[in-house]
């Protein structure tokens, strides 16, 4: 008998969820999803899955991009931090997500090329837990 094929949660969704909900609780409201808003707000955080093997048959190891922009290139530094931070304390799980994963690459100075707003990024990698359909 073979085993069932599983099926991985969407890694971007599940962080920026917890992201936004720790940032939120202090006090900093800001979008954080997969896409730039629109209308553009001048601060907002952008998680982009850029990779990532899977673990085992029932593990992903999600590689993330997370881009913070600001009003300035102090207020994205200070964004990026706090997000950094945030990722970078976490323990333990979220549902299907372990979240302490080491920060991989950054931070970056990344003004963005269309607007020229200012932002800074850092990766990291999570760990995920499939589920059998």
């Amino acid at each position: 008998m073979s085993a069932p094929p599983v099926v991985m949660p969407d890694a971007v969704a599940v962080i920026a969820g917890y992201l936004r909900d720790r940032l939120a609780a202090r006090g900093i409201t800001v979008p954080v999803g997969s896409r730039v808003p629109s209308p553009r707000p001048t601060r907002f955080v952008r998680i982009e899955r850029v990779g990532g093997p899977p673990d085992t048959v029932v593990h992903d190891r999600p590689r993330l991009d997370v881009h913070c922009w600001g009003p300035d290139e102090g207020g994205a530094h200070d964004l990026m931090q706090v997000c950094r931070a945030l990722l970078g304390a976490a323990r333990g799980t979220s549902g299907s997500t372990t979240l302490a994963r080491p920060t991989v690459g950054g931070p970056q100075w990344l003004p963005d090329q269309v607007s020229g707003q200012a932002r800074y990024a850092f990766t990291l990698d999570i760990s995920l837990r499939g589920t059998a359909l």
